[in-house]
């Protein structure tokens, strides 16, 4: 949950032109540590601190990463990471090992065309105070302070606000490989490195907490892992993959959810039943377990738990859209084990086909990896953001319009269905006088409410 927010700094000499983040260094200063980052050019910047794990995180606005290294772990921060949310946002994530109250101003050093965010990170027990009062000053050989520090204000989110978790599932695992591309990938490997990137992004957004359902080369039943999620509180379980076909041509995304009634299509049951056989792989058998599943399946919840999963699938689906070729512009439908859970929203992603050469070259790329961790976030984000569960620090904090970009063959009615809105809002708030929209279109979707 975000306890501290600091509101943004508007400085106003800022430059149009994105500033670069040059370096992040850690020192010890009086007591606590302080982190001093350095910009080619002025920022809008954002500090506030997320519990469970506790982090502090920055959010520099316009602002690109130029070759800059992580520094080690200093007194209280344990690490460093660095995160690109959106194209327009760089965000710095210090992983941290008890609470702190930051306080934050930048510097401008006139005439070396160098600026320098500095935040101290005091111990949480901090007269409030004296933190208000700014015990911490810049050293005179420093600079002057451009424009005055960001006011750090403490939020005041409802006391039941909580993070909404989601379960993130890599696929296969210890003896079992899964698929296998033409040069030895393995679909484990790059399903669990997906999946921490995944969660690194995750664990870096406001109001959001990622549950890695195996963080190392195990095998854990299909049962277990959405068993894991549900233990875990998950808002929405993702089982990530990558994908085998005969044809070495196919290639393309996909997006999976559960289909009480079987697949909706011979290639789709195929792949069901072969994930489903690798329980087999750890000595567990599934038989005489499929009929207690399938009542459970036919509860009541489950019919909303279907809903919550198309929703999510379709966010999901058009985000990856978004990043290049879908194999097919629908969510399919197929009878997973693993998306089974009667109460946890629940997508399969297949990322690539592995069994594409060039698409397993793209896989074993850390870059492509990267982008597919971002696109999976972009979809998570929009499905919480569309619909926020209550009680959730996103409900208390959803802006009140949301964008967003138009994909090849969307339609004005999907795009209305999939955020939980009504064509006519959707019309309204664009000036729309048609339910015609163009590829690349940046649509401003208000709240469901």
């Amino acid at each position: 949950m975000r306890r501290w927010l600091a509101v943004l700094l508007f400085v106003p000499a800022y430059s149009a032109l994105a500033a670069e983040l040059t370096a992040v260094r850690l020192e010890t200063a009086d007591g606590h540590v302080r982190a001093n980052i350095e910009l080619s050019d002025t920022a809008r910047y954002q500090v506030f601190t997320l519990d469970n794990p506790q982090r502090l995180v920055v959010d520099v606005h316009d602002a690109t990463l130029r070759r800059a290294s992580a520094p080690k772990g200093r007194g209280v921060v344990t690490g460093v990471r660095f995160g690109q949310p959106d194209p327009h946002r760089l965000r710095v994530v210090f992983d941290l090992a008890e609470p702190v109250r930051p306080k934050s101003y930048l510097l401008d050093r006139a005439g070396r065309h160098r600026h320098r965010l500095v935040i101290d990170l005091l111990p949480a027990n901090t007269a409030a105070a004296e933190f208000a009062a700014g015990a911490v000053q810049p050293k005179a050989s420093e600079g002057k302070a451009a424009g005055p520090s960001p006011v750090v204000a403490k939020t005041a989110p409802a006391a039941e606000a909580r993070e909404v978790v989601i379960a993130i599932d890599a696929g296969h695992g210890g003896t079992d490989p899964g698929a296998l591309g033409k040069s030895g990938t393995r679909e484990k490997d790059i399903t669990l490195k997906v999946a921490r990137l995944l969660a690194e992004r995750i664990d870096a957004e406001p109001g959001m907490r990622a549950l890695l359902i195996r963080d190392s080369d195990t095998f854990v039943p299909l049962k277990e892992r959405y068993e894991k999620a549900r233990a875990g509180k998950a808002d929405l379980f993702i089982s990530i993959h990558a994908d085998a076909a005969l044809n070495r041509n196919a290639r393309g995304s996909s997006v999976y959810m559960l289909s009480t009634r079987g697949a909706t299509s011979e290639a789709a049951r195929f792949l069901a039943d072969r994930e489903n056989r690798s329980d087999l792989v750890g000595d567990v058998s599934l038989n005489g377990k499929d009929q207690v599943l399938a009542a459970v399946l036919l509860d009541l919840s489950q019919g909303a738990t279907l809903e919550a999963s198309a929703q999510a699938a379709e966010h999901l689906l058009s985000s990856l859209t978004r990043m290049g070729k879908a194999h097919k512009r629908y969510v399919e439908r197929a009878n997973f084990v693993v998306l089974r859970s009667p109460d946890v929203p629940s997508v399969l992603v297949e990322t690539a086909f592995i069994s594409n050469p060039d698409e397993e070259k793209k896989l074993r790329d850390p870059a492509h990896r990267a982008r597919l961790a971002d696109a999976l976030l972009l979809g998570v984000r929009d499905y919480f953001h569309a619909a926020p569960p209550p009680g959730t620090w996103i409900a208390a904090n959803a802006p009140k319009v949301r964008s967003h970009v138009v994909a090849r063959g969307e339609t004005l009615s999907e795009i209305a269905s999939r955020h939980g809105v009504s064509v006519t809002q959707i019309r309204r708030a664009n000036a729309l006088d048609s339910d015609l929209v163009r590829v690349g279109a940046v649509l401003k979707i208000p709240t469901a409410s």
